[in-house]
């Protein structure tokens, strides 16, 4: 192995280290001194080849495993993937229920396979090692990792990150949960300041060794628990994401999940920033619009948000959690108030579609729980105040959430809601003491119905609380369908960006 640079230059503030074209944290050393799994010539079973098992493969290959990878679906997208990981001499079985009657040193597991899956099973029954893709690409990556969990906003807080620091000559590569897998970004680490890792409680659920020297935790509503037995089953499985911090990482936590953390006894090891749209005691809060900073060392106005593109409680916190980082970090305010106020979100998160007819159409796709729901509904713009003026489209497939939580909520801002998918009967038995609730059977059905009944100041508004896996691949695609659906209705004037 190859040792570290002679030349390093230490900086005493907020323990960072920095070598030529690097970055790090004291007491944090690049992946090639913390590999724990020996990989050359192992046998080595993948689980899942879904992009992140895919990525796992080609990274084991190239480390010298003998790998075989085993997929309990058999689809024709799938038969030509696995045509391209044959040609690298992998071993692939599609449709299989079982692993191979073979020996395995190590299994590495996509986060789509859950626990009780019989591959999972059977490799805890060879008491054979098994570990997450997210492990094994944190083991193999050789740059610091800034992590963000939370049940949402993970995808809009690490596009801050990687904007604040890529405009202040950092080099970022944002991967994980909805974006690139860990391991397809390893060997291109060796040039990278930090690696942003989008991180869901499923590939932190196998985790060993993971330790992001910036750790940040946005937020934790219901969610998944058609996945975890509990609410607080949920919460230990994103907890995971400080499990392995040593007292001068960095911990930067939503006050509210705070809180929870504390609750549960759930240790956290690193300096912890407490940051909040609604509670005052945060170390960062929001007064009246500004984001402000009480830290004896960073105190006062750090952002006002009417200067801001992103809007609403939930965006607050997006852009309160990136500046954290950005400070632990040694960006210049100045610098990240600039990044910040020109930051837009991407497509399916509040995204303007069109305007028809004095009739606005959002796409909200991206909002998979029932939190999410609530957020979107609060940032809809008002017509008139005291008169709804939201038509709802909603459903898909059931996470076995609560709908009545936002069921006040509808009353005041829905005049109806469109549902559809798994979870439609489930939904207008929640919501239809607040809000008329009417069945549909597609989304293509939802729209047309929704821009027959909206009148001008009306918004028709995609936010499902729900995933989409029951009728779409995923919530980008269900999202590019709302779109093309509003579009085909004519006449209107696309947004320039979105809401």
């Amino acid at each position: 192995m190859s040792q570290l640079s002679d030349t390093v230059v230490r900086f005493s503030l907020n323990g960072l280290v920095a070598g030529p074209g690097r970055f790090r944290l004291h007491g944090h050393r690049p992946a090639r001194f913390k590999q724990m799994h020996e990989l050359q010539n192992r046998q080595v079973l993948v689980m899942g080849l879904g992009g992140h098992g895919r990525a796992a493969c080609r990274l084991l290959q190239r480390c010298g495993a003998k790998v075989v990878a085993v997929e309990s679906a058999d689809t024709e997208v799938l038969r030509t993937e696995a045509g391209s990981l044959r040609a690298l001499g992998i071993r692939v079985e599609l449709g299989a229920v079982m692993p191979p009657r073979q020996h395995f040193d190590l299994a590495v597991v996509s986060p789509a396979v859950v626990e009780s899956a019989p591959l999972f099973q059977e490799m805890a029954r060879r008491n054979v090692p098994v570990i997450g893709e997210w492990e094994l690409g944190y083991q193999q990556a050789n740059c610091l990792a800034v992590a963000i969990a939370g049940t949402n906003g993970k995808s809009t807080t690490a596009g801050l990150v990687e904007r604040l620091l890529a405009q202040n000559h950092r080099k970022t590569v944002v991967c994980g949960h909805q974006a690139r897998p860990l391991c397809a970004a390893v060997e291109q680490s060796n040039d990278l300041d930090f690696l942003i890792l989008q991180a869901s409680p499923f590939q932190l659920e196998l985790t060993q060794h993971f330790r992001p020297a910036v750790a940040v935790l946005l937020n934790l509503a219901p969610d998944h628990l058609n996945r975890y037995a509990t609410e607080a089953d949920y919460v230990r499985a994103n907890a995971r994401l400080f499990a392995n911090q040593q007292a001068f990482d960095w911990a930067i936590v939503q006050r509210e999940a705070l809180l929870q953390l504390q609750s549960l006894d759930l240790p956290l090891p690193g300096k912890v920033i407490s940051f909040s749209a609604q509670d005052r005691k945060a170390d960062i809060f929001m007064d009246r619009g500004l984001l402000v900073s009480r830290m004896a060392e960073w105190a006062g106005p750090l952002l006002d948000m009417d200067k801001c593109q992103l809007r609403g409680l939930y965006n607050a916190e997006n852009l309160m959690a990136a500046l954290a980082v950005g400070h632990v970090l040694r960006v210049p305010l100045e610098a990240m108030a600039e990044a910040a106020q020109s930051y837009v979100q991407g497509p399916h998160r509040g995204e303007l579609v069109a305007e028809i007819g004095g009739v606005k159409y959002i796409n909200d796709s991206k909002a998979t729980n029932v939190d999410a729901l609530r957020n979107a509904l609060l940032a809809t713009p008002v017509q008139r105040r005291g008169e709804p003026n939201i038509w709802l489209i909603a459903g898909g497939q059931d996470k076995k959430l609560d709908f009545r939580y936002v069921g006040r909520l509808l009353s005041q801002r829905v005049k109806g809601a469109l549902l559809l998918g798994q979870a439609r009967e489930k939904m207008r038995a929640a919501w239809s003491l607040f809000t008329p609730c009417t069945l549909v059977h597609s989304l293509l059905e939802a729209v047309s119905a929704a821009a027959t009944h909206a009148t001008p100041g009306d918004v028709v508004l995609l936010s499902p609380a729900c995933s989409s896996f029951d009728q779409f691949r995923n919530y980008q695609r269900r999202g590019e369908v709302f779109c093309q659906a509003v579009r085909s209705i004519g006449g209107g004037d696309r947004a320039a960006h979105p809401n």
